[in-house]
């Protein structure tokens, strides 16, 4: 059997979540769904593309649940092969280890990953993190601050994920 990669994507206040779906697992997430998008996932994947809505059901439902309030943990299977063996150490650790509602610090982060990854390189690997939201690179934050987000509208979108999740008092004009 060739492996392929199969795309779904959901509607949400941050626009329309894609999922990049192979045999392994979800390989890649966009905040933005349009035909330049899912060749680039593709073409980085090295994979043709299939029309397979059935592989691409999990990711979507859970997308939707997360969006909704109404998911704390993914339990879509990961497929991790876009990542460098230290990216895979870095933000293995990170969706391991930090839940639902929790931020770490990127020096926290950098500590508990035993990479020998500074700080500023931590903010590296969350900013090329190819799988945003199931593997959560917004619960990374400055020692003073948010810090940046590379996903949707920058740190905008990091601020209503981290308000969707509870770890920020929503402001007058949130709106799930």
């Amino acid at each position: 059997m060739v492996d392929t990669v199969a795309f779904g994507s959901v509607p949400t206040k941050l626009g329309d979540v894609l999922a990049a779906v192979t045999e392994e697992g979800v390989a890649a997430t966009a905040f933005q769904d349009d035909p330049a998008v899912r060749a680039r996932i593709a073409s980085r994947l090295g994979l043709a593309v299939a029309d397979d809505p059935v592989r691409t059901a999990a990711a979507r439902a859970e997308l939707e649940a997360y969006f909704d309030g109404d998911l704390k943990e993914f339990g879509v299977a990961v497929d991790w092969r876009l990542m460098s063996p230290i990216q895979r150490q870095v933000l293995g650790t990170l969706f391991t280890t930090v839940p639902y509602g929790q931020v770490v610090t990127y020096g926290e982060l950098a500590a508990r990953s035993g990479t020998g990854v500074p700080a500023r390189g931590i903010g590296s690997i969350m900013g090329s993190n190819p799988i945003p939201i199931i593997v959560p690179c917004h619960r990374v934050v400055a020692g003073n601050g948010l810090g940046g987000f590379s996903g949707g509208e920058g740190v905008e979108s990091k601020r209503w994920l981290l308000t969707l999740e509870g770890h920020l008092p929503p402001t007058l004009d949130w709106d799930m």
